[in-house]
């Protein structure tokens, strides 16, 4: 009988359900636009897919691997484009006659202020829901170093809405 690896034991649809969501979320805040962030979304389960014996459980869950995967697909996206960050106008524009409007824009102004490390840090955390140690990993970072990054993006980000 034919020894299986790690990544032929993820239960692949499983981790579609419980993250396409999510990964939008973290790859749409990437390139600030649906469409492509539909086809990077599509694109990072296609590689995740077809690279599941490259998955390595020592080096993260399989949700952390899968973010890794789109975080290059959505850099790749961006290199397409011709740059590296998303363009401070590609920033939604909403109603501002609205209070949670108001603090939306704000913080979309916050947000764009970051570095896009910062904006990497905080999508893994706050849109894609990863703990602290499959940030890390997704970034190649100590799990302490990510606490204290994100402790320091926060704290940038909290003056920047005052």
């Amino acid at each position: 009988m034919a020894r299986r690896t790690a990544g032929e034991t993820i239960d692949f649809e499983a981790l579609y359900r419980t993250s396409r969501d999510d990964v939008y979320a973290y790859v749409a805040g990437m390139v600030r636009d649906s469409a492509a962030a539909e086809e990077v979304t599509a694109v990072a389960f296609e590689r995740a897919l077809t690279r599941r014996s490259s998955y390595k459980p020592d080096r993260g869950s399989p949700r952390a691997w899968l973010f890794g995967i789109a975080r290059n697909a959505a850099y790749d996206e961006l290199r397409r484009r011709g740059r590296t960050e998303p363009a401070a106008d590609d920033l939604p524009v909403e109603d501002a006659t609205a209070p949670v409007a108001l603090r939306r824009a704000a913080l979309s102004v916050a947000l764009a202020g970051l570095s896009q490390d910062e904006r990497d840090l905080v999508g893994l955390k706050f849109e894609a829901g990863l703990a602290n140690a499959d940030i890390g990993r997704v970034l190649g970072i100590s799990e302490s170093n990510v606490g204290t990054r994100l402790s320091r993006v926060v704290a940038k980000l909290r003056a920047a809405m005052e």
